[in-house]
């Protein structure tokens, strides 16, 4: 008796269920081959783009997981499954998640921008709150800066594509802005000479634009002078310190006077 309620059963369970079943396993089956040749031509093509590594990695990611669900969806589907409920139940659940995680995502967002619209690229030296350095690397949730003094800073995406950036390395040269103070009394022409024969004695000065040299402003204490040398953008600290250091030298030797402010005390 037992065994042939397990058969009956058995029958039952195979003639209602068994056809859901298979198609169910061929929908998903004929799905899944469909999902991999497809994934494998837009691969192709990401690859051959210009889109940043990095970005094409996340994006292919997100279009794996989204192809694979409709999949399954369709497959339960197609067997009488109300999907409805399920979508709405992850709609919500997608929802709340978005909601915690807002930060993150604003970051992840921020991210695909930076790498798709490229305002800095890796090895670009960034100037930003403070933070001076070169972009180590790109990431979906942060940007990686590597300072001058070697340490490593982690900035969220989302702060840079707010907040203004200075991209010192955007341009084929960089200007490299100098400024002095000199007495009165000291001869203009001979500080021109000195500061131009420094500038154009250094290699890594470009020759056009040639450094230029002019007379500033008029100060209480003296004359400024302000002197313009172009650069390639990794050579502006290395001159910038050597003019710095030399003109001093130079000055010195030839009697220019590097004026300070005075205060004359006077008796009554």
């Amino acid at each position: 008796m037992d065994n042939f309620d397990f058969i009956s059963a058995l029958n039952s369970f195979n003639e209602k269920y068994l056809p859901k079943i298979l198609i169910f396993l061929i929908v998903l089956a004929v799905g899944t081959i469909t999902v991999r040749f497809f994934l494998k031509l837009v691969k192709k093509l990401l690859n051959k783009s210009k889109i940043e590594r990095t970005v094409v990695t996340f994006l292919f990611s997100i279009l794996k997981v989204v192809l694979y669900i409709v999949i399954v969806m369709t497959a339960l589907s197609t067997i009488g499954v109300n999907v409805s409920s399920i979508i709405t139940t992850f709609a919500a659940a997608a929802l709340a998640a978005g909601l915690a995680l807002q930060e993150s995502l604003g970051n992840v967002a921020s991210g695909i921008v930076i790498l798709v619209s490229k305002p800095f690229v890796a090895g670009d030296i960034l100037e930003f709150e403070g933070v001076k350095g070169y972009v180590r690397s790109i990431r979906i949730f942060s940007t990686q800066i590597h300072t001058f003094d070697n340490k490593i800073v982690n900035i969220p995406n989302s702060r840079l594509t707010a907040n203004n950036v200075t991209n010192c390395t955007g341009q084929t040269n960089r200007r490299i802005d100098l400024s002095y103070t000199v007495s009165y009394d000291d001869d203009i022409d001979l500080v021109r000479k000195i500061i131009l024969k420094l500038a154009k004695g250094d290699e890594r000065v470009l020759k056009d634009p040639e450094p230029k040299v002019y007379v500033d402003k008029h100060l209480d204490s003296g004359v400024q002078i302000v002197a313009w040398v172009w650069v390639e953008p990794e050579d502006y600290y290395g001159v910038y310190y050597m003019m710095q250091e030399n003109v001093l030298k130079e000055f010195k030797k030839n009697g220019i006077t590097i004026p300070y402010p005075h205060i004359q005390l006077v008796k009554e």
